[in-house]
């Protein structure tokens, strides 16, 4: 990354976005500089984001299919049987009238056939002949009916699930080509912290560092486990040599704690020391206002960025579904995410000129949003059982029946939102 200069002063801040700015200029950034396309097998493509459209190589189906087992006819009936044709055969053309091959569910229609009987619609002659009547409609599926070759199935930026990787598997493809995963890293700050046993003796445990990696795979993020580290000794120094060295192998280094301006809070002279420009220092929401996100640009020219979490838990987790969510949308070249909305069930408080994002438990049958006890920004109980926040915009409160927008905890990666 650049060289850090003999200058501690703080980058240059601008004032505090409002949450939902905040959203739109992380997202912007990420976009900017959205990941490489790569390629890779089937396989390994669950949670990557398509990088081109998905277009089938052939029509969908490539040649006619039978719909059902029965006999495919030419001419009137009753027929000769004249040979078989099984899934994943060619048969020879029917070329006489009154002829018929048996053939499977999924099996190609000879050329020549004239329809299809059903088995069970269809019987024997005594002299061995198939006899029955064809129904009107044809009982085969026609070349090009779900798809013809070329055409766009599902655009770039679409994020690839198990049924994403069956419907190009169906279209041809053996690959796909697909925005490289972010990699990232993960700083826990705090000489107050301890990382085993329970807390005492004025020492807390550290509730993020074992957490928040897997919030970020749920993003679709790859971290290393040696990439998690803390915590990080509460001098300017440590906290820039361990920044410097999580950058130089991460798109996105997470912070956690030191994003105010105490006494042992050096994120923001480490940043300035490094060179960082702020996209967004302090978000007007709570919990979680002191999070902030900064790029910083290497020697190799790419855009790296840190995301600073605050270091109370569940501020740190609004950090990330506020900041880390769309940045990483941006960086797979995904839209930004839509929130979905649910009804208030129950009142939920607003917080002044600040959003409030409250945590609830969501009634997915019946659409309802629920909130949850033990929702301290320190607290972590409520959100062991809350599905998301809900959003309480500046200056209003959420009363009961309020249709409001949720923020989802992350997914699975390919599992799909509600």
């Amino acid at each position: 990354m650049r060289t850090e200069t003999a200058s501690t002063d703080e980058v240059s801040a601008p004032p505090p976005a409002d949450w939902a700015q905040a959203r739109s200029l992380v997202y912007a950034a990420g976009l900017a500089a959205a990941l490489p396309a790569v390629e890779r097998p089937l396989a390994g493509t669950d949670g990557h984001t398509l990088a081109e459209p998905l277009s089938p190589r052939t029509d969908l189906p490539a040649f006619p299919t039978s719909s059902v087992d029965g006999w495919a006819v030419r001419g009137a009936g009753p027929w000769r049987v004249v040979g078989r044709v099984l899934a994943g055969g060619a048969p020879a053309p029917l070329t006489e009238d009154g002829t018929t091959v048996e053939i499977a569910t999924g099996a190609m229609v000879p050329v020549g056939a004239s329809a299809v009987l059903r088995v069970e619609e269809s019987r024997r002659t005594p002299e061995g002949l198939v006899d029955g009547v064809p129904r009107a409609t044809p009982e085969w599926r026609q070349p090009g009916e779900e798809a013809t070759a070329g055409e766009e199935l599902l655009p770039a930026g679409t994020p690839v699930d198990p049924a994403v990787i069956g419907l190009a598997a169906s279209c041809g493809h053996d690959t796909l080509r697909v925005r490289r995963q972010p990699r990232a890293a993960l700083l826990v700050f705090g000489d107050e912290l301890l990382t085993a046993g329970p807390p005492g003796a004025g020492r807390v445990r550290d509730a993020l560092g074992p957490a928040v990696p897997g919030w970020l795979r749920r993003y679709g993020c790859q971290v290393d486990p040696n990439s998690v580290v803390g915590p990080v000794a509460d001098t300017l120094p440590a906290h820039v040599a361990a920044l410097r060295a999580a950058l130089d192998n991460a798109d996105l280094v997470c912070t956690t704690g030191g994003t105010m301006h105490g006494p042992v809070d050096h994120l923001h002279p480490a940043l300035a020391s490094l060179g960082a420009e702020y996209v967004v220092n302090t978000v007007a929401v709570r919990p979680g206002f002191p999070m902030l996100l900064a790029r910083l640009v290497g020697a190799d020219g790419q855009v790296r960025f840190v995301a600073g979490l605050p270091g109370n838990p569940q501020s740190a987790v609004i950090a990330l579904v506020s900041l880390v969510a769309p940045l990483l949308a941006g960086l797979a070249g995904r839209s930004l995410p839509t929130l979905p909305h649910a009804v208030l069930a129950e009142p939920v408080a607003g917080r002044g000129d600040h959003t409030h994002l409250a945590l609830v438990r969501l009634d997915r049958a019946a659409g309802t949003a629920h909130p949850v006890r033990h929702v301290g920004s320190a607290m972590l109980r409520g959100l062991a059982t809350a599905d998301g926040f809900a959003v309480i915009d500046p200056g209003t409160t959420g009363s009961a029946g309020d249709r409001v927008p949720i923020v989802p905890l992350p997914l699975l990666p390919g599992e799909r939102a509600w």
